[in-house]
Protein backbone atom coordinates (compact mmCIF):
# COMPACT_ATOMS: atom_id res chain seq x y z
CA UNK A 1 0.00 0.00 0.00
CA UNK A 2 1.20 3.49 -0.81
CA UNK A 3 1.89 5.94 2.02
CA UNK A 4 1.73 9.72 2.22
CA UNK A 5 3.65 12.23 4.36
CA UNK A 6 1.73 14.17 7.02
CA UNK A 7 2.55 16.03 10.25
CA UNK A 8 0.84 14.87 13.42
CA UNK A 9 1.25 17.27 16.37
CA UNK A 10 4.33 18.68 14.64
CA UNK A 11 5.96 15.29 13.97
CA UNK A 12 6.58 14.07 10.41
CA UNK A 13 4.86 10.71 9.84
CA UNK A 14 3.92 8.41 6.97
CA UNK A 15 0.36 7.08 6.89
CA UNK A 16 -1.46 4.86 4.37
CA UNK A 17 -2.83 6.77 1.37
CA UNK A 18 -6.60 7.19 1.61
CA UNK A 19 -6.63 7.32 5.43
CA UNK A 20 -9.50 9.18 7.05
CA UNK A 21 -9.34 11.15 10.29
CA UNK A 22 -11.22 8.34 12.04
CA UNK A 23 -8.92 5.68 10.57
CA UNK A 24 -5.88 7.63 11.74
CA UNK A 25 -7.22 7.87 15.29
CA UNK A 26 -7.94 4.13 15.31
CA UNK A 27 -4.46 3.31 13.98
CA UNK A 28 -2.94 5.43 16.74
CA UNK A 29 -5.03 3.62 19.36
CA UNK A 30 -6.80 6.80 20.43
CA UNK A 31 -10.30 6.86 21.87
CA UNK A 32 -12.34 9.11 19.52
CA UNK A 33 -14.52 10.16 22.46
CA UNK A 34 -11.51 11.75 24.21
CA UNK A 35 -9.92 13.85 21.46
CA UNK A 36 -10.49 16.84 19.19
CA UNK A 37 -8.91 17.06 15.75
CA UNK A 38 -7.66 20.04 13.79
CA UNK A 39 -6.74 19.58 10.13
CA UNK A 40 -4.73 22.33 8.43
CA UNK A 41 -5.73 24.77 11.20
CA UNK A 42 -9.46 23.97 10.90
CA UNK A 43 -11.45 22.00 13.48
CA UNK A 44 -12.89 18.81 11.99
CA UNK A 45 -16.29 18.01 13.45
CA UNK A 46 -16.73 14.47 14.75
CA UNK A 47 -19.49 13.50 12.23
CA UNK A 48 -17.05 14.24 9.37
CA UNK A 49 -14.14 12.14 10.69
CA UNK A 50 -15.10 9.02 8.74
CA UNK A 51 -15.42 10.89 5.44
CA UNK A 52 -12.51 13.33 5.75
CA UNK A 53 -9.63 11.85 3.74
CA UNK A 54 -6.14 13.04 4.66
CA UNK A 55 -4.08 14.45 1.80
CA UNK A 56 -0.27 14.44 1.44
CA UNK A 57 1.25 17.24 3.50
CA UNK A 58 -1.74 17.49 5.85
CA UNK A 59 -1.05 19.12 9.22
CA UNK A 60 -3.02 17.32 11.93
CA UNK A 61 -3.26 18.39 15.56
CA UNK A 62 -4.83 15.95 17.98
CA UNK A 63 -5.82 17.34 21.37
CA UNK A 64 -6.55 14.95 24.24
CA UNK A 65 -9.22 15.79 26.79
CA UNK A 66 -8.06 15.13 30.33
CA UNK A 67 -10.61 14.70 33.10
CA UNK A 68 -9.99 15.60 36.66
CA UNK A 69 -11.31 17.54 39.50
Amino acid sequence: MQSIPVRINGEAREIPAGSTVLGLLESLGLNPERVAVELNRQIVRRPAWGSTVLEPGAEIEIVHFVGGG
